[in-house]
């Protein structure tokens, strides 16, 4: 296996040196790609004095904010043009764990060779750290409606924290992709199961932020509440045509 963490950040001056230094106290020579839409507050500056003493650091630098799926999808194209085999996702603030990383690449590496493998908060065994009852009744509740409306397995279809196999990735066509935001997460797991892709999951801690401000909002839960709708509709009424054609 030869991974690489993908690392979008968006003003993460204060959490990204402390997530760079945990994972490099676990593994010293682990690739990580830190993805920076031209973060005001200077993370990308930052990102590359890292990067100074760090040879298996590299940085990207975008010049706009148009949303965590063209951040990610820059960084999956330029790993795969260099030739890693697993792209991992993995957010700035702290909420993914260094230790549940190692497992996750543990379960990527295994003889089944799974083409994704999910962190879930939700499956047995996983958890969430400091999250108000409200918010994670509604990431319950979103991941319940979106297995329901979309017709998909996963307890955690919305995870962030993620493991893909890179040639699995190449065979998308990722200009494509449309979605902008968080969305993304929802987005790729619907395409990787309607491929037929094997997608395990691996229980893991998520640890609210200590560090910076959250980028969720109502509007993103709005927004990603219409998407599912709409194509869920979409899928049920592809399933009634089926049904149809057979009778």
């Amino acid at each position: 296996m030869k991974p690489i963490v993908i690392i979008p950040t968006y003003n993460e001056i204060e959490s990204l040196p402390r997530l760079v230094a945990q994972l490099r106290e676990r593994k010293p020579e682990l690739d990580i790609l830190v993805v920076d839409d031209h973060s005001p507050d200077g993370t990308g500056e930052l990102a590359d004095r890292l990067a100074a003493d760090d040879e298996h650091l590299t940085v990207l630098h975008r010049t706009a904010k148009d949303g965590l799926a063209a951040a990610y999808i820059a960084g999956f194209k330029l790993a795969i043009e260099r030739g890693f085999t697993h792209l991992v996702q993995m957010d700035a603030d702290g909420s993914h764990r260094p230790v549940d990383l190692e497992r996750l690449l543990d379960r990527a590496g295994g003889v089944d060779r799974p083409d994704l493998v999910i962190g879930s908060r939700w499956m047995p065994g996983g958890e969430v750290v400091n999250w108000p009852k409200k918010r994670e009744w509604l990431s319950r509740l979103g991941n319940l409606y979106n297995r329901l409306a979309l017709g998909l397995p996963q307890t955690d279809i919305t995870a962030g924290f993620r493991v893909y196999r890179a040639d699995k990735v190449a065979t998308l066509d990722l200009d494509a992709i449309k979605v902008a935001g968080y969305y993304w997460q929802t987005d790729m797991t619907e395409r990787a199961h309607r491929a037929g892709w094997r997608i395990v999951e691996v229980p893991i801690v998520f640890v609210e932020r200590e560090l910076g401000d959250s980028k969720l909002s109502g509007a993103i839960f709005t927004e990603s509440l219409r998407e599912t709708t709409t194509r869920g509709l979409r899928h049920r009424a592809s399933q009634v045509r089926r049904l149809l054609r057979r009778s």
